[in-house]
């Protein structure tokens, strides 16, 4: 059984800052996600259902065997609810997921996904009202955990830029 490369999450997490670090975040935002307004919850909710739901499941619950290469050599949709690793990622590398894909936002050239990049598809605003519809459904200790894995990684981003 071959699991996702560790190499792949760390080249996912060094390229946030090749597209723009944190772009969207507020001063003193936790991020750049929304799951408190419910305004945009339920515009993320309604894009979610529309656009990720067939594969991601309807109730963020992934593909069966989500770690595993399928037969063709693809990875299987991961669960967004807490079971899976979306919330280990700070939002900028969530939405860089989401809107370049997976290949562009990591440059990983040999990485084969069916996922697509919503570039075109969704817009900024969009993207950012899915992510905070999963982020949403999270429980409120992952939410927290959340919110200071994006602290900690604005924080090293400025630092880094200095």
């Amino acid at each position: 059984m071959k699991k996702f490369p560790v190499l792949a999450l760390v080249a996912l997490a060094a390229a946030v800052g090749a597209y723009g670090g944190f772009a969207f975040l507020h001063q003193g935002s936790a991020g750049m996600l929304r799951p408190d307004d419910e305004t945009v919850v339920a515009r993320g909710e309604l894009l979610y259902a529309r656009n990720c739901a067939s594969c991601h499941g309807k109730s963020l619950e992934g593909q069966p065997d989500w770690q595993t290469r399928d037969k063709d050599g693809f990875m299987p949709a991961p669960p967004h609810d807490e079971s899976g690793h979306t919330w280990h990622h700070p939002d900028q590398l969530l939405f860089n997921i989401t809107k370049l894909g997976v290949v562009k936002a990591a440059n990983l050239k040999d990485y084969k996904t069916r996922m697509p990049a919503f570039e075109g598809v969704l817009d900024d605003g969009d993207i950012i009202a899915v992510l905070s519809f999963i982020k949403s459904k999270w429980p409120k200790e992952v939410q927290r955990r959340h919110d200071e894995l994006n602290r900690v990684y604005a924080r090293r981003t400025q630092e880094a830029q200095r």
